[in-house]
C-alpha cells in the first residue's frame, strides 16, 4: 500500500495518538459482551508503547450519544478491559479536546491515556476542522487503526490528518491488503457467498466484482428476491418487490459473462419469525404459501459445500439464515465449518457474518475476518475510504 504505515514513523519520545474502534456491545448492566475489537487493536498499541513513545493517547466512540454526554456510552468499561490486556493503568479522561485534557495528558504519569468518548461532541461526525484541530494538538503523529470507521469522513478519521503526520495501524493495513485481494488480482476459482437480508445492500458489491468472480452463491433474506425474479412461488418470505427487476438483470448478466448463480434448493420454513417456531424442511426450492424461509435447508447445504470445494479464494458477506435464532443456524454454521477446511483464502465481511462466525467459535479457521461491516462493504463496492485516502502518502 502507498500511504504510511506505523512502522514507517519515528514514535520514540512522541506523543502518538491512535484512533482505534472500541465501539463494543455491553449488556444492560454496561459488561462488555464482545471484546474482539479490543483485541484486534492491541498489536499496534502494543508495537507503539514498543517504541518509547512520551505518550499513548487513544481514541474512540462508542455507541450514538448524538453529540451528547451519555452515561452508558462512556468508555469507561473499554479502559478497565484494555488495562486488563496490557497488564498497565490506562487513564481514562473526561473529555477529549480542551485544555483540561492537553493539561492531564502532559502532567500524568501513566503513559497511555484513553479519551473520553469523541462522539458525545456533534463536531466529530461532522467533521468540524476545529474540532479535529484541537485534537491533533493532543499529539505530534497520527495513526489510524480504525476500519470500522474508516468508511465515515469524521474528524479524528479524516480530518485529524490535515494537521498532524499520518500512518495505518496494522489493523487497518491488515484490512487493505486483504480487501485488496478480494477487489484485484485474485487466485482463482473465485467464489462470492452473499446473504443477509436485502438485495439493495449488496448491488453496488455484485456490480463491482461480477467480472472478477466465478461464481455467486446467494442465500439468506435476499435470495427470496432472486427466486421470485426467476418465477419461483416464495410464500411469505422476505421480499423487495420493487428490485425484482434488478435480481432479474442481474441473473441475465451473469449467465452472459458466464458466472455461475447458486439459489437455494430447499428450505427451512415456519408460519412466523420466531425461536420457538415450529419449522420444517421443503422438499424443493418452492415455499408454500403462508409459511417464510428462515434458513437453507440440508439439500441447500449439501449442494453449496460442493459448489465451493475446489475454491481458491472466497469472499462471505452476510448470513445464510436467522442464525441469532439457533433453530435457523444450520446452513450458515456447515457452510462456514466447511470452508474452513478448504485450503483457500476466506475472507469474512464484517458485521452480522462476523458475528455468524464468532458464534460458532470459527474465527481462527478464516484467513481474515473484517471489523468492520459498512466499511468492508464499502471497500468491497469499489469506493475510496476517506479514512484511508486522508492518510500521509509514503515518499
Amino acid at each position: 500500500m502507498a500511504k504510511l504505515t506505523v512502522k514507517d514513523i519515528e514514535l520514540n519520545d512522541k506523543k502518538v495518538l491512535v484512533r482505534c474502534d472500541f465501539n463494543v456491545p455491553q449488556d444492560e448492566n454496561l459488561n462488555i459482551t464482545d471484546d474482539r475489537r479490543i483485541k484486534a487493536a492491541l498489536p499496534t498499541i502494543e508495537y507503539i508503547l514498543s517504541q518509547n513513545p512520551k505518550k499513548l493517547i487513544l481514541a474512540s466512540h462508542l455507541g450514538r450519544p448524538k453529540g451528547k454526554v451519555v452515561d452508558k456510552y462512556s468508555l469507561k468499561p473499554v479502559a478497565k478491559r484494555l488495562a486488563e490486556f496490557l497488564n498497565q493503568d490506562v487513564l481514562l479522561l473526561n473529555d477529549c479536546i480542551g485544555e483540561e485534557v492537553v493539561k492531564e495528558i502532559t502532567e500524568s504519569k501513566q503513559k497511555i491515556v484513553l479519551l473520553e468518548n469523541l462522539r458525545f461532541h456533534a463536531e466529530e461526525e461532522k467533521n468540524d476542522s476545529e474540532f479535529a484541530k484541537k485534537l491533533s494538538l493532543l499529539a505530534d503523529v497520527y495513526v489510524n487503526d480504525a476500519f470500522g470507521t474508516a468508511h465515515r469522513a469524521h474528524a479524528s478519521t479524516e480530518g485529524v490528518t490535515r494537521f498532524l503526520r499520518s500512518a495505518a495501524g496494522f489493523l487497518l493495513k491488515k484490512e487493505i491488503d486483504y480487501l485488496s485481494k478480494a477487489t484485484g488480482e485474485v487466485e482463482k476459482p473465485y467464489y462470492l457467498i452473499l446473504g443477509g437480508a436485502k438485495v439493495s445492500d449488496k448491488i453496488p458489491m455484485i456490480e463491482n466484482l461480477i467480472d472478477k468472480v466465478d461464481k455467486i452463491i446467494i442465500a439468506g433474506g435476499m435470495a427470496y428476491t432472486f427466486l421470485k425474479a426467476k418465477g419461483v412461488s416464495i410464500g411469505s418470505s422476505k421480499l423487495e418487490a420493487e428490485k425484482l427487476d434488478l435480481a432479474k438483470s442481474l441473473l441475465d448478466e451473469a449467465e452472459k459473462k458466464n458466472v455461475k448463480i447458486v439459489l437455494p434448493i430447499d428450505h427451512v420454513v415456519s408460519d412466523k419469525f420466531d425461536k420457538d417456531a415450529e419449522s420444517n424442511i421443503t422438499d424443493s426450492e418452492t415455499i408454500p404459501d403462508g409459511m417464510m424461509a428462515l434458513d437453507i435447508g440440508p439439500k441447500s447445504i449439501e449442494l453449496f459445500n460442493n459448489e465451493l470445494k475446489d475454491a481458491k479464494t472466497i469472499v462471505w458477506n452476510g448470513p445464510l439464515g436467522v442464525f441469532e435464532m439457533d433453530k435457523f443456524a444450520k446452513g450458515t454454521r456447515e457452510v462456514a465449518i466447511f470452508i474452513g477446511k478448504i485450503p483457500a483464502t476466506t475472507i469474512i465481511g464484517g458485521g452480522d457474518t462476523a458475528a455468524a462466525i464468532a458464534k460458532f467459535n470459527l474465527d481462527d479457521k478464516m484467513s481474515h475476518i473484517s471489523t468492520g461491516g459498512g466499511a468492508s462493504l464499502e471497500f468491497l463496492e469499489g469506493k475510496l475510504l476517506p479514512g484511508i485516502e486522508a492518510l500521509t502518502e509514503k515518499e
